[in-house]
């Protein structure tokens, strides 16, 4: 049977418990919020470009589209930008994941 712990000091270094936000300097502070903000910002153009491009904008030329008898631009703004938020979140878990493995403040083994 393997060992487990639950002590972080017996963890090797790249699995101990991250720093909290309030040890970690100011720049790299900053650094990781620029990072927050850049993810942010192009999830939210990329929310945007579907919901409203693909929903209201692109309607008409998408509408040529039939999905499931239903024309696409109408699909993508009653189901579409839904299923592409959801798999947003997705993204921003994964990206925000690595970005706080990035800096250190990953707060996973906690």
């Amino acid at each position: 049977m393997a060992h487990v712990t639950t002590n972080p000091t017996d963890l090797p270094m790249d699995r101990a418990a991250a720093r909290p936000m309030s040890d970690v300097s100011q720049s790299t502070a900053k650094s990781y919020w620029r990072d927050n903000l850049r993810i942010m910002g192009a999830l939210m153009l990329v929310w945007f470009a579907v919901s409203f491009g693909a929903g209201i904008l692109f309607r008409e030329t998408l509408d040529t589209v039939r999905i499931g008898g239903a024309p696409l631009g109408f699909w993508f703004a009653q189901q579409g930008s839904i299923f592409v938020f959801v798999a947003l979140i997705y993204v921003y878990d994964f990206l925000m994941h690595r970005t706080e493995q990035k800096y250190q403040v990953d707060d996973d083994n906690e």
